[in-house]
């Protein structure tokens, strides 16, 4: 037996495998961190892609919207990133700090407060410029226009009435819209509730109760989620984005600056060789965890390492996923879905009124449905057992149950950093 340690909340748990079942040890593909954040901050916005300089977009007298994630995505760490950024605009193009106003991108997220902001921004930069919530119920949203997909795109009017909107984002993979960042920092970033809705809803398909097949991790080509936001994006005529990309120990290896699409596209390819790991087959059984907090802060942001690694899981195979969801489900919604489950009358509600958390509720009983799917996590059995789902506190029960005997295994200690990639299906995914 050898014992394999993984991230868990602010600490680790332990769990004994049979090493002669064990047939990898998946992490992502080694990419040093940068060593100088400022100066590769710089040098992207100097020299972007598909773009001119920023220096030579922004200028003294003009108005900048600096919109950056909320907290729900603080492991890109935009702390380390933003001052330079707020440098670069006062000190390399000769903005006014009155003129900058920070933008939190919170989608359909309610704001943090004033601490929440401080932590985002830092204390330095709160102190200097302003910051802002967006609200995506405001009531003086901008209306930019209308999608060939027929959303229409309303959005925060700060942003809208800036001569310039500089979006910061981390790239990595998204279940619903391909990858995350980029475009996703204005739909639905900075979008109102009627917009998102009208975008996710892409994420079921149109005929039956079910996932939408044309949408997945990594998926963009053909994907509605992901060209909608494109086209959502392109409606924001004085749009510069600055794209960040972690490297497997969710350290920043890389800034690609430039055009809303063309460098965040780039980002895309980056992440895809940092995160997808080749392997020679799929196994029976994956032991992973979500990476610790805040990654497996609830169900809702956690659950996401299931959409990255079953890709290297069997069907029908077991899934060990190591989460302790402090804030269980995450949004109070999550579990409330679950009623709308057992009624059966969970897909005229998701139709009616989609929502992200409803989907992920509800794609997450599908992947129950797809493989065995167990927790060791502080969720309680009772909660998620209506999904399909086990839940465990203790290391031992939760083994007894896996029944782990003679299975080939995966062990993926941050699962939110790999996407296994069977070799063997390159071709006939090409």
């Amino acid at each position: 037996m050898k014992t394999y340690s993984f991230a868990y909340g602010s600490g680790t748990v332990e769990l004994p495998l049979d090493e002669k079942n064990v047939i990898g040890e998946l992490h992502g593909n080694a990419v040093a961190p940068l060593a100088d954040i400022r100066a590769a901050l710089w040098a992207s916005l100097d020299a972007p892609i598909d773009s001119v300089p920023l220096c030579e977009r922004a200028r003294a007298g003009d108005t900048v919207a600096l919109v950056v994630s909320d907290m729900t995505r603080f492991w890109m760490r935009q702390d380390l990133v933003v001052p330079h950024l707020v440098d670069y605009l006062t000190e390399r193009c000769g903005v006014r700090e009155e003129d900058i106003t920070i933008v939190i991108a919170n989608g359909t997220h309610i704001g943090g407060d004033e601490q929440e902001l401080r932590t985002l921004v830092t204390d330095a930069v709160y102190d200097r410029v302003k910051v802002k919530n967006h609200d995506c119920e405001a009531k003086d949203l901008v209306y930019l226009g209308t999608t060939p997909h027929g959303t229409p795109v309303s959005i925060d009017r700060t942003a809208a009435e800036a001569d310039l909107v500089v979006c910061l984002g981390a790239v990595t993979h998204h279940v619903m819209a391909g990858f995350g960042g980029g475009r996703k920092s204005i739909l639905p970033g900075i979008s109102g509730r009627e917009t998102i809705f009208h975008n996710h809803a892409f994420s079921l398909d149109a005929a039956q109760l079910r996932s939408n097949p044309a949408i997945g991790n990594g998926v963009l080509k053909g994907n509605p989620l992901h060209e909608d936001m494109c086209e959502a994006a392109g409606l924001v005529k004085n749009l510069f984005i600055v794209n960040l990309v972690m490297n497997a120990q969710m350290q920043l290896a890389a800034i690609l600056s430039g055009h809303y699409l063309t460098s965040w596209e780039a980002a895309c390819r980056m992440v895809d060789r940092i995160y997808q790991v080749d392997v020679p087959e799929k196994a029976d059984v994956i032991v992973a965890s979500c990476g610790g907090f805040p990654k497996d802060i609830s169900l809702y942001q956690g659950t996401k390492t299931i959409d990255n690694i079953e890709s290297g899981l069997k069907p029908g195979g077991t899934l060990i996923l190591i989460i302790e969801a402090r804030e269980g489900g995450g949004p109070a919604e999550y579990f409330d879905w679950a009623k709308d489950l057992v009624a059966g009358t969970i897909e005229r509600r998701l139709r009616e009124h989609f929502t992200v958390a409803g989907y992920i509720f509800f794609l997450n009983c599908e992947q129950a449905q797809r493989y065995n799917i167990l927790l060791y996590s502080s969720i309680a059995p009772e909660d998620v057992a209506p999904m399909g789902i086990k839940a465990f506190s203790d290391v031992n029960t939760l083994l007894d149950a896996a029944q782990l005997e003679g299975k080939s295994i995966y062990v993926i200690p941050n699962g939110s950093t790999v996407i296994p990639h069977v070799k063997e299906a390159s071709k006939h995914e090409a």
